[in-house]
């Protein structure tokens, strides 16, 4: 489903890859997914979009944004919102449709293909905007986790459907060994994530 010569751009929802790759229990290593696909086609860009709460300097996914922004992602973040619910809960709110949306809408023109790393219903009209505009769409989520992490209605309109397990054995990282599980600081967070 892809052309060597195609000008291809991917868009990664990251809290929505997160929870898929999560849901399938592997994690993902960004640098082999990037390399993954710079193979299949001419890779324009790599956008990653999440909401990262102001309080959490030392979020763990912290040392990711910063691993990603270092090589070649284009980084997309906004202070994620902190609000209680009517229960009492604390609640955050982060989402980043809206500027995956309107990125996708003003590279449309200069690409063949966009890869859409996401299984959110809510991207299906984007996908008939840029289809219209003549541009291929692939979405890659999952439908064998339980419950399927992509909308139907978001499978159907793609031009083409990845599901993520497909990819484990390109992109996935090797489980970490149970030693490690006790250091949690930046830096062997940061090895281990990303060789």
């Amino acid at each position: 489903m892809f052309y060597k010569d195609e000008r291809l751009a991917l868009f990664i929802d990251g809290s929505n890859l997160y929870a898929a790759a999560k849901a399938l229990g592997f994690d993902i290593d960004y640098k082999l997914l990037r390399q993954e696909f710079m193979r299949r086609g001419k890779l324009l860009r790599v956008s990653y979009y999440t909401a990262l709460l102001d309080s959490d300097e030392y979020s763990p996914i912290r040392p990711l944004v910063d691993w990603l922004h270092y090589n070649g992602f284009t980084m997309v973040t906004k202070p994620a919102k902190e609000y209680t619910d009517s229960m009492g809960r604390r609640k955050i709110k982060g989402n980043m449709d809206i500027e995956l949306t309107v990125d996708a809408m003003e590279l449309a023109h200069r690409v063949d293909h966009i890869v859409l790393f996401s299984g959110d219903g809510d991207f299906r009209p984007l996908v008939v905007s840029l289809q219209r505009q003549g541009v291929r769409v692939s979405v890659v989520s999952t439908i064998r986790s339980q419950p399927p992490m992509i909308s139907d209605e978001l499978r159907r309109q793609a031009d083409n459907f990845i599901d993520l397990e497909d990819l484990r054995d390109v992109i996935g990282r090797p489980p970490r060994e149970q030693a490690d599980h006790h250091q949690h600081d930046a830096a062997s967070y940061d090895a281990a994530s990303n060789g």
